[in-house]
């Protein structure tokens, strides 16, 4: 399995909707609204890098509301 994070930069007021956007897709396990340089950041768990690409660039850029993605692919599993 690949764990990536998204971090989603929102447009001004869309944080809440785009969360709630961002969890209804297949590989999203966990979507929250953060304070910082990004809105939100999204954990993906999927079964390959292909599959992170396509929630990150297709279907998490493309949402309505969404500015700039960010994704950082998790190297190695703590309890490895």
């Amino acid at each position: 399995m690949v764990v990536a994070y998204v971090m989603v930069k929102a447009h001004t007021g869309e944080a809440d909707r785009l969360k709630r956007d961002i969890e209804g897709i297949e590989g999203v396990v966990s979507a929250h609204i953060v304070a910082g340089d990004v809105d939100l950041i999204a954990k993906v768990d999927v079964p390959s890098p292909a599959d992170v690409k396509d929630i990150a660039a297709t279907e998490i850029q493309n949402l309505d509301g969404v500015e700039d993605t960010h994704t950082y692919v998790a190297m190695a599993d703590a309890e490895a």
